[in-house]
């Protein structure tokens, strides 16, 4: 495990939530891949050391994308939502993050 170079208050900062969505179960069941919202600043070491730290996992590999804030409008407003980032987690073979199971813990 990579944790050791980033202090363990970064790490719990560095994943906001799991993204829980049609596209993400199918990602999971298909390529062994987990999906987490996770902060502007994050980088591939820190999402990869945040994972294996929070959930006690091997993960083989991370690819991150930005994603940008939709333009919404409400009558004559105009307003933009946040950009935020998401990240593919890559578990190792073998690897699984059940999410139900760890919130009913």
């Amino acid at each position: 495990m990579s944790t050791g170079q980033f202090s363990q208050e970064r790490l719990m900062k560095v994943l906001i939530a799991p993204q829980i969505s049609e596209k993400a179960t199918m990602v999971a069941d298909k390529n062994e891949q987990v999906i987490f919202r996770v902060a502007k600043d994050a980088s591939k070491p820190e999402v990869k050391a945040a994972v294996e730290f929070m959930f006690k996992v091997d993960v083989a590999s991370v690819q991150i994308l930005n994603v940008k804030g939709k333009v919404k409008r409400t009558g004559r407003f105009i307003g933009r939502r946040n950009d935020w980032k998401k990240a593919y987690v890559c578990l190792a073979p073998g690897q699984e993050i059940n999410f139900a199971a760890s919130e009913q813990g």
